[in-house]
Order: structure tokens, then sequence, then C-alpha cells
């Protein structure tokens, strides 16, 4: 059984300087965590948006390939209509934009109770493929290094990438190793029968399912296949979205992964400025092999529902997960932050988690 014990806010939006003189930070969360030999290394999304405000107008930020920077186009309001507290719609071309873009940064922490630098490096958008921002980062160590799965957003889609690194001050990337629509993907850290495996979240178009969490199988953590089904959403809290959290685990009963999920009723909500009720919870993958899992999950982490205003965060998306430590680190909404991310007068973007957080666990398995 997993029981959080308590939470702390580690940073929010007005902790950071914005990458760029015409832009603001608005949120901070869904970092990757892993524990080093220096301490605990965070790889946090930073969203960021258009610091100026027009009557008529509103900013959708890019990522300009030639300049490696952030550029802003001002689209009039009568042209867009929003479609949730993040996404407008053009009308004239019926396709969606960010009204924020995100890159990620490096924190450091020496036990992943409190920050203790926030001057690491930043991984930024650098190809067509992250026009529109790289986010939700997680970090596996396989062998003598730190892969990195992270979300690459553009004209094309919502894709994954991988990235590696060392040190965490330098960073080589790999390209795309799952096409769009796909996102949530955590890597197992060892071989498992001469295979690679990973968690992937596939958003099909057409509804003929709930949402699911599938598993692929690679040689080489590059190129992927050996798909299946591996975990559909299936109680209120996980029908509307699924997607796997930390990196595997592996544990003396079998691979233990954090997911998350959020109900169908909070997902088909557009327009509304409170933020959809994400929920975590454990699954134990069982028995001798990864293509017979045999799950058995365990209690709702936390125990009902994330909205706990008095004392934590009121969404909850576990992102790294420091074992020895007993933490979770994940993406939240903590109370008064509404203000650090509800600043666009027209297509506000409040309402969405915008912290980083530590939940601090019982025993676990």
């Amino acid at each position: 059984m997993l029981r959080r014990l308590r939470n702390e806010c580690l940073l929010r939006p007005s902790d950071l300087r914005p990458s760029q003189d015409d832009l603001e930070v608005i949120g901070v969360f869904n970092p990757g965590a892993v524990a080093t030999e220096q301490g605990v290394v965070l790889l946090a999304r930073v969203a960021e948006q258009a610091a100026e405000r027009r009557e008529d107008q509103t900013a959708l930020p890019r990522w300009d390939v030639e300049s490696s920077r952030v550029v802003l186009d001002w689209e009039k309001h009568d042209e867009l209509s929003p479609v949730d507290i993040r996404v407008v719609r053009r009308r004239r071309q019926g396709l969606v934009r960010l009204t924020f873009l995100s890159h990620l940064r490096v924190f450091h922490s020496r036990d992943g109770r409190s920050i203790d630098s926030i001057e690491g490096a930043r991984f930024e958008p650098a190809n067509e493929y992250e026009e529109f921002g790289v986010e939700d980062p997680r970090i596996t160590p396989i062998g003598d290094r730190f892969c990195i799965t992270y979300v690459a957003v553009s004209r094309h889609g919502v894709a994954t990438a991988l990235a590696s690194t060392k040190d965490f001050k330098s960073f080589e990337r790999h390209g795309i190793i799952f096409y769009p629509e796909n996102k949530d993907v955590v890597l197992f850290p060892e071989r498992i029968g001469g295979q690679y495996y990973a968690l992937h979240r596939p958003n099909g178009a057409t509804p003929f399912c709930k949402p699911e969490m599938w598993l692929a199988a690679s040689p080489d953590l590059i190129h992927w296949g050996g798909q299946e089904h591996f975990l559909g959403g299936s109680q209120v809290w996980d029908i509307g979205r699924i997607g796997a959290g930390t990196p595997p685990l592996r544990t003396a009963q079998g691979w233990l992964e954090m997911y998350h999920g959020n109900s169908r009723q909070a997902a088909a909500r557009p327009g509304k400025s409170a933020p959809n009720p994400w929920s975590a919870r454990t699954a134990l993958c069982a028995g001798t092999g990864l293509r017979t899992p045999g799950f058995r999950a365990q209690r709702s982490f936390p125990d009902r529902h994330c909205r706990t205003r008095r004392n934590g965060p009121d969404l909850l998306r576990g992102c790294g997960y420091l074992h020895r430590r007993r933490r979770i680190l994940f993406g939240g909404n903590f109370e008064g932050d509404e203000q650090a991310v509800s600043k666009n007068r027209a297509f506000p973007s409040g309402g969405g988690y915008s912290a980083l957080g530590v939940a601090h666990l019982g025993k676990a398995l």
C-alpha cells in the first residue's frame, strides 16, 4: 500500500526568470526526477506565455529554428475560439494552437525535499518537431547514461522523443521514437529477455475504446515494435485519460508502475477554468514476464481524490519516484496558484497545474 504523509511545494512560477524578456513563466511542473551521486536532479517542464497584453489579440508562441528563440504569432480574437484552458482553434483552418510554450530546466536538490539550485541547464526546442514546445520528461538510468523521454509538440502533432545525458549539463538528442499522437512514455530500466521495454499512451482519434496504455519492445531504445495492449481505463477516475507516470520500479513482487488518470466528466468540460481532477494509482505487474503481466492494482494514491486544498495540491500527476527516500515528485496546483496561470484576459490559461511538489509516502512495496 502507498500512503501519503504530507505534501510540500518545491517551486512556483514566481521563483523563475523567463527565458526571454517578452515572456512570463506561468507554470513549473511535471518533473522527471533521478537520484545521482551528487544528489537529486529534477528536469522540470517550464511553461511560458507572452508578457504583453493586447485588447483584441492573443499571442500564440512557437519556436523559430533559424533564430533559436520563441516568436509570437498575434491572432485576432474573432479568428479564434477557445477549446480548453490551454488551447485555441483557428476558425478558418479548424486547427489548434497552444497559448503557451514549454521548455525543460534542470534543478538540483540534496534530498528531494527542497530546491538548492535553480540555475541548471535548459533543454529547449531545437527542430520542427518541437515547434510548439518540449514537455513532460521522464528519466530512466540505463547503463552509464540517463535516458530521457519527452513530449515533442508541433504542427505535426504530439510525439515522444528520446534524449540522453551523462551529467545534465549537455544532452544528446536521438529523435522521435513514438510518432503522433503518443505521449506518457516511460522506459523500463533494464533489458528483459534481451529487449528494452516501454509503456506508452497512444491517443486514438476514433473512440472505439476507453483510453489505454500500451507496451512496446526495442532492441536499441530507438526502433520500437511488438506493440501490445497493457492497461485500460476502467473506473470513473481514469476513463477520461490514463497514462504512465513514473518509470517502472523493480520490486520483490514484480514491476511497480505509478500511473495517472482523470475522469471523463472533467475531460469533457471545454472552457472551464477549474482544473481536471487527476489522480494516481499503482499497478503491480506480477508474474514471470511482461507479455502475461497479471495485474494486481493497489489502492488509489491519494485515497479518494486529489482535491486536498487545505494541505496539498488539487491535482496530481506523479512523474518521478525517489525509491529509497519514498518520495514522489509531481505536477500540482497548490492553493493560490490560479493567479499565476490566469493572466490571459481573452483566453485564460488558469486552472492548469502550475507548481512542482513532492509527496512523502508511507511504506511502499
